[in-house]
């Protein structure tokens, strides 16, 4: 009978994989609860694990007195010759309790404890093993869903894949094997709590490097990733060796290695970019498959200007503006468009504007700010209007004048007259007319028919 709590001991260590030593101590512990729930706290007790013969053996120790005031800790020394003749006084002297004699209450309690305890120490394992797994890609079954998300089996835990970090649209069924990355390890009350995700860029960058050798030993490195999860992505590479392709060797042969991450991550479209120092360069890659035409910098607003011949706008953009909302994730960067004929158009008015705010001595913002983004509406503005919205004396708005006259800018007089003339009331119109303007009205308000959209290919 003794040997069968040995044996047991080992078998829990060996199929929960919790330390043999650590469960002893459990055990050892249990034990000392329950001799302490009913003999009283203020027993000297001590309690150990013989491996001989694989009992627990609990001694409780009193110290050998003369007159005896607390028979729970003390014992007169004729009663404690009886036990041991070589005692004197000031001896400590153990008795042996019968671990089978602490009754059915406190036998409870230490089984309350001692599964207590295993339990605490098989979530500590747990969270020991899986803390330093962070990054990594697990494989579970899913298990059920709650408010939270998806539980998935990892076997020894469970994982949860919050709805947040799943890919839209993306279903599951209870059994199914699903495959995630691991982004956190919260060590909670009720246990370690696994967080897993199929939508962080870091969860594709980990899935390349399973499916490249080329990214797996570093040749071809991950520059950066911008992800719609579940509809497309942008990754930039960069290759260590020249003689190396890095677009190529993620794609593989015929495209098997990208399909094959396209497959777990239910089509979502890849496009591959070269990576560039020169962010004019790394933005013209990131804007593929649109041709660019030149690239504006403006290094202090971390604005780039994209001027795109007229026909590429759409491939540019992409549908819903995802080309470039994807291309300025992944640069880091604000992004404008603008086509050859819409730039040229702004920049000769810009220069223009620039003119009249350089002779009147005026910053050319102060204009944007007032909403005169062009020479044109400058120059319709009345006297009156320039004061007010540009905070002008009357002595810069004739400096203003003279700019725009010197420029060519001022309207003509029948354009000057006719925005001067106030409207006279109309006579009543006929029906005749009311039916002509009805028919016009319905024309202008019918919306344009939408343009096909350029594939993004």
């Amino acid at each position: 009978m003794s040997m069968e709590l040995k044996k047991a001991i080992e078998q829990i260590s060996k199929d929960r994989g919790i330390d043999r030593d650590l469960l002893i101590d459990t055990l050892e512990e249990a034990v000392r609860s329950s001799v302490v729930r009913k003999y009283g706290e203020n027993q000297d007790i001590e309690v150990g694990f013989n491996e001989e013969t694989g009992e627990m053996e609990v001694y409780l120790f009193k110290v050998v007195t003369e007159d005896v005031e607390d028979p729970n800790t003390e014992i007169s020394l004729e009663e404690a010759i009886e036990h041991d003749p070589g005692v004197v006084l000031d001896d400590e002297i153990g008795f042996k309790l019968n671990v089978e004699d602490l009754g059915r209450i406190a036998a409870q309690s230490a089984k309350q404890v001692i599964i207590q305890r295993m339990r605490d120490a098989e979530q500590e394992i747990i969270y020991e093993e899986y803390k330093d797994r962070k990054g990594e890609i697990v494989s579970g079954i899913v298990q059920r869903r709650d408010r939270m998300g998806w539980i998935i089996n990892l076997g020894r835990t469970e994982a949860l894949l919050p709805k947040e970090e799943q890919i839209p649209k993306e279903r599951f069924k209870r059994g199914d094997r699903v495959q995630a990355f691991i982004v956190e390890v919260r060590k909670e009350g009720r246990g370690p709590q696994v967080i897993v995700s199929r939508s962080h860029p870091d969860y594709m960058a980990s899935l390349f490097k399973r499916e490249v050798p080329e990214v797996d030993d570093n040749t071809v490195q991950i520059m950066g990733i911008a992800r719609d999860p579940g509809s497309r992505a942008k990754v930039a590479v960069l290759s260590r060796d020249r003689d190396v392709d890095p677009v190529g060797a993620c794609v593989g042969i015929r495209g098997s290695r990208i399909q094959n991450i396209v497959q777990e991550l239910r089509g979502e479209r890849i496009d591959i970019v070269v990576w560039s120092p020169e962010i004019a360069t790394y933005a013209a890659h990131a804007l593929s498959p649109a041709l660019i035409s030149r690239i504006a910098v403006d290094e202090d607003d971390k604005l780039l200007e994209v001027i795109v011949p007229d026909d590429q706008l759409t491939l540019a953009i992409g549908r819903k503006g995802q080309n470039v909302k994807l291309a300025s994730k992944l640069l880091g960067w604000k992004i404008d468009i603008y086509t050859e004929s819409r730039y040229n158009e702004l920049n000769v008015g810009r220069e223009k504007l620039d003119q009249i705010a350089s002779v009147a001595e005026i910053p050319i913002e102060r204009f944007f700010q007032a909403g005169l983004e062009n020479p044109e509406q400058v120059a319709l503005a009345t006297d009156e209007e320039l004061e007010e919205k540009l905070k002008l004396t009357p002595a810069k708005v004739s400096q203003v004048r003279a700019a725009i006259n010197f420029l060519g800018l001022a309207p003509k007089a029948d354009e000057a007259e006719e925005a001067a003339v106030e409207p006279e009331e109309s006579a009543a119109p006929d029906e005749e007319t009311i039916t002509e303007a009805k028919a016009e009205i319905r024309v202008d308000a019918e919306p344009p028919a939408p343009e096909e959209p350029a594939s993004d290919d």
